[in-house]
C-alpha cells in the first residue's frame, strides 16, 4: 500500500496565521503540523508517500521534509494549482499510484492512538473498494456527515449540512483502490465548487465495497484557530505521559547537533583546564 498526504490549500480559517505561510507549517506542540500525518502513515507500515503541496510555501515543505528518509519513508511531490477539493487532489496521485492500494491522510489531521497497521490491513485484504474511519464529534455540521440505518451501517454522507443527521464525520484518513481515479474523473463540483471526497465514499455504499471503523484514539483537525490549540493539547498531553516520540532528525539536522556536540565536548575539556 502507498500513502498521500494532502498539504495544498489556502486556509483562510487560520487567516492571519497563514497570510504568509502554509498551515502545515504551522506548530502543533514541538513539531510541524505535517510531521503527524506522515507519522500517522509510517506506522501503518506504508513506506512510499506522494505530497501534494500547494499555495504558499510549497519550497518550504519540500526543504523541511527532503526525501524523507528520516521518518523512514520514501517522499515524492506533486503540486495542486489552485483549492479544487479533496478529491481532486487525490485525483493528481493516479500515476504514482499506479495499481496499488492507498491511504491518503489530510494534512492537518492530528491522530493520537494506536497505530493502524491493523485497519491498513484489513482494508487491503478485504473486498471494498474504499474506505475512511469514523469518529464522533460534538460539531459534526463542520464536515462531512455520515448517515446511518437502523443497524448502524453507514447509507451515505452529507457533505457539512445544516442539520446532521448523526455525529459522527469520516476523518481525514481514507483507503482507496485505484478503480477510484475513474469515480473522481466523473465527478461534478458540488455547490462550493470543489470536488467533495464524500462523492467519492458515497459511489462504493449501494453496493456495501465501503469500510468504515470507528476511530477509538484522540483526533482533531487543525483547520481552525480552536482546533490547532486542541491539537497542541492532544501531542502535550501525549508528551507528558511519555507517549510522544521525539521529532524525528533530517539527515542535516543530525550532523549539526554531532558537530555541536564535539565542540560542546571541546568547550567542556578547556573549562576543566583552566
Amino acid at each position: 500500500m502507498k500513502g498521500v498526504v494532502l498539504a495544498g490549500g489556502t486556509a483562510t480559517r487560520l487567516y492571519p496565521l497563514t497570510l504568509v505561510t502554509n498551515k502545515h507549517l504551522l506548530p502543533i506542540y514541538d513539531r510541524p503540523m505535517i510531521y503527524y500525518p506522515l507519522e500517522t502513515l509510517a506506522g501503518m507500515g506504508i513506506r512510499e508517500v506522494l505530497v501534494i503541496v500547494g499555495g504558499k510555501s510549497v519550497g518550504d515543505i519540500v526543504e523541511l521534509l527532503a526525501d524523507g528518509t528520516h521518518f523512514g519513508l520514501d517522499l515524492t511531490y506533486r503540486y495542486q494549482r489552485g483549492a479544487l477539493g479533496i478529491a481532486h487532489a487525490i485525483g493528481l496521485a493516479r500515476d504514482f499510484v499506479g495499481d496499488d492500494g492507498f491511504c491518503c491522510v489530510l494534512g492537518d489531521n492530528i491522530l493520537r492512538g494506536p497505530a493502524l497497521a491493523d485497519v491498513a490491513q484489513r482494508f487491503e485484504d478485504g473486498h471494498w473498494g474504499a474506505g475512511t474511519l469514523l469518529y464522533r464529534v460534538p460539531d459534526p455540521e463542520r464536515f462531512g456527515v455520515a448517515e446511518l440505518d437502523a443497524e448502524g451501517n453507514v447509507v451515505g454522507f452529507e457533505e457539512k449540512p445544516a442539520h446532521p443527521k448523526s455525529n459522527l464525520i469520516p476523518i481525514g484518513v481514507y483507503f482507496l483502490r485505484p478503480d477510484a481515479f475513474d469515480v473522481i474523473e466523473h465527478l461534478a463540483p458540488s455547490g462550493r465548487g470543489e470536488f467533495e471526497i464524500t462523492d467519492v465514499l458515497n459511489h462504493y455504499v449501494p453496493d456495501r465495497r465501503l469500510y468504515t471503523s470507528v476511530y477509538e484514539g484522540h483526533w482533531t483537525d487543525a483547520g481552525t484557530v480552536p482546533s490547532l490549540l486542541r491539537a497542541a493539547a492532544l501531542a502535550e498531553r501525549d508528551a507528558n505521559a511519555g507517549e510522544l516520540a521525539a521529532p524525528p532528525q533530517r539527515p542535516q539536522d543530525r550532523r549539526a547537533t554531532d558537530r555541536l556536540g564535539s565542540r560542546g565536548a571541546e568547550v567542556a575539556m578547556a573549562e576543566v583546564s583552566d
